[in-house]
């Protein structure tokens, strides 16, 4: 049995995890405070920070945090900023690149046995089942970063990422780089007028041929 990020074998949390952080100290008292700075290594598969085959910061790559917790009525707010280095291929050479990322995000952390408006409730069979795989919950104290983490980095990502604006990519004919090689073309043959040179070829071969049996019919008379 393979453990999912931040959670133990047991299903529960686990606190020894980098990206798991504890909630005591702020004690729900709505208003109290926490700042914290951690520096992480980059999850790997199946948490990648990254999209996969374009960009992403490389598991174990280090993965700067600055978080600041707030307690509300039904929850922890947790408010941060992470920075990273991202690794890729630029899409129009397709050479290796290296970019710095910093992703802001804001997540609710709800107490499971708090209502919207921060009241305390006893789970009910009927609850909406789907509204609640929406939310992020603290679970004995602690919540889990990395699915925040995740999808603020993914976001912050670039689609398509350029190893700079102004790269002229690689030649659509031959693949040569060029940046390297700013003055190379290829000539540009409209393919109407190149049908009709294979076509002119063709005529002219045939005419080359008739000619060849014209001479070799005169060579034999004057032999006789």
């Amino acid at each position: 049995m393979i453990a999912k990020a931040g959670t133990a074998l047991n299903g529960h949390l686990d606190h020894r995890n980098p990206l798991v952080f504890d909630t005591h100290e702020l004690g729900r008292r709505p208003g109290a405070l926490q700042r914290l700075s951690r520096t992480v290594d980059a999850p790997g598969p199946p948490s990648v920070l990254g999209i996969e085959g374009v960009i992403g910061v490389p598991e174990g790559a280090p993965v700067e945090l600055d978080l600041r917790l707030e307690s509300v009525m039904e929850g922890v707010l947790v408010t941060g900023t992470a920075r990273a280095s991202a690794e890729g291929e630029c899409v129009r050479c397709l050479e290796p690149l290296r970019l710095e990322v910093a992703a802001d995000f804001q997540e609710m952390f709800s107490y499971p046995d708090a209502d919207d408006r921060g009241r305390s409730t006893k789970a009910e069979p009927a609850d909406d089942a789907e509204d609640d795989e929406d939310r992020l919950f603290i679970e004995d104290g602690l919540f889990d970063l990395e699915p925040v983490l995740r999808d603020a980095v993914v976001l912050a990502l670039p689609m398509q990422p350029v190893c700079r604006e102004t790269c002229a990519g690689l030649c659509s004919e031959c693949g040569i780089r060029l940046d390297e090689n700013p003055g190379h073309h290829h000539d540009a043959v409209d393919i109407r007028w190149a049908a009709l040179q294979g076509l002119a070829d063709t005529v002219q071969d045939g005419e080359k041929d008739n000619m060849g049996g014209a001479e070799a019919g005169v060579d034999e008379k004057q032999e006789k």
